[in-house]
């Protein structure tokens, strides 16, 4: 009589990721609603060759955003679970051709802070298709941005910069 050979046990740890993207998702559509609410009252931006009238635009809608979110800090949209949520989304998308795709308009590292503006003098990075594909919707106007392999919630609207996640994938 044969005896089946012993198979280890696995244990195996099972994260729902939904509650966490949810509670991001809630994040972000407070933050669409302050900003349609501060919008309120503004002149609205059309369609203009006049760099200077869309830069005054942008710094009316920054500094209400700036006064209404003093208290804003680092890890308030991307919180630990959150980040832990994305970096799961995005691991086993990264590659070397999406890192690759990253790398081709990345501004690489730069001093930044919440709600400060993005620098004009460096380029928006990109997020390849697959990724946005498995992240979340953001509001109209919010991007998800790359600098070097921190992902960055970008507001072009009023180009500020809302919250980061360090090292959000890792490139070979």
């Amino acid at each position: 009589q044969q005896t089946a050979p012993q198979v280890p046990t696995v244990e195996l740890t099972v994260e729902v990721l939904g509650s966490k993207l949810a509670h991001f998702n809630a994040r972000m559509d407070a933050y669409a609603k302050l900003r349609l609410a501060l919008q309120e009252g503004l002149p609205p931006l059309e369609v203009t060759d006049n760099p200077s009238e869309i830069l005054r635009a942008e710094q009316l809608l920054a500094a209400r955003i700036r006064g209404a979110r003093a208290g804003a800090g680092r890890h308030d949209i991307f919180t630990e679970d959150t980040r832990r949520a994305f970096r799961q989304l995005l691991r086993p998308l990264t590659n070397a051709g999406t890192c690759a795709f990253i790398q081709d308009d990345n501004p690489g590292e730069f001093g930044w802070s919440v709600n400060r503006t993005y620098p004009k003098d460096r380029p928006l990075s990109s997020v390849p298709p697959s990724m946005l594909a498995a992240l979340p919707r953001l509001p109209e106007d919010v991007f998800y941005r790359f600098l070097d392999t921190d992902l960055l919630l970008h507001d072009s609207r009023a180009n500020i910069m809302l919250d980061r996640i360090d090292n959000a994938i890792r490139c070979p």
